[in-house]
């Protein structure tokens, strides 16, 4: 990773309702426990909804550009408040996301375009320190806390597309299980420690003084 100014960030990628939002909460909490100072990146989907912008198995290349370079934007804003910034789906994410769509559809995607994207998620990914990307079981049901698309189908491709793009973008990542979040969280703090180093970290006393 090339030397910038930059907090340590940390980032999950998946498909939706995998535990990548409640991973993250638990971790921030993990993380300001001992007096650091979190900021997080929250998922844009339901933004781009709410703006218009076409998503899940309906995903365009102008809502997932949008999606990209929006995210992108969050996370350069975060940077300016926090020690560690945590980041609900990482930029490759909406590049895979996308292919399912298309997948979904039974389109092909303009070559250009695609390549495009995909320059821009590989390009930006130097900046994430680390990635989990979470495994699907298809047990789980979706959740009901958010609006969400109740195709399993899609659910499935999504899940595929995203590992598939970290795999072809060559995008080091973690796993994470819907039960292996004890395990990733001691693996993340652990982490943060040792970029940051002990002397960086406050420490409870700090942090509720």
């Amino acid at each position: 990773m090339n030397s910038l100014d930059q907090p340590v960030t940390i980032a999950v990628v998946g498909t939706h309702s995998t535990g990548k939002s409640t991973f993250l909460a638990r971790l921030a909490h993990e993380l300001r426990r001992t007096g650091l100072q979190v900021s997080t990146v929250a998922d844009l989907g339901e933004q781009a909804q709410r703006l218009g912008l076409p998503i899940l198995w309906n995903h365009t290349w102008t809502s997932t550009l949008w999606i990209m370079t929006r995210g992108i934007s969050n996370e350069l804003e975060a940077w300016l408040h926090g020690d560690v910034v945590l980041v609900d789906r990482a930029v490759p994410d909406a590049l895979g996301y996308y292919r399912a769509a298309l997948d979904y559809r039974g389109e092909t995607p303009d070559q250009e375009g695609r390549a495009y994207l995909e320059t821009l998620a590989r390009a930006h990914s130097d900046r994430y320190h680390l990635v989990f990307r979470t495994q699907l079981d298809p047990n789980i049901p979706l959740g009901t806390n958010k609006s969400r698309d109740g195709n399993q189908q899609f659910r499935t491709l999504a899940d595929y597309h995203v590992g598939a793009v970290m795999t072809e973008l060559a995008l080091p990542w973690l796993p994470l299980a819907a039960d292996g979040h004890e395990a990733a969280l001691a693996l993340a703090t652990d982490f943060v420690a040792e970029q940051l180093g002990d002397d960086a970290i406050p420490g409870p006393a700090s942090a509720t003084a």
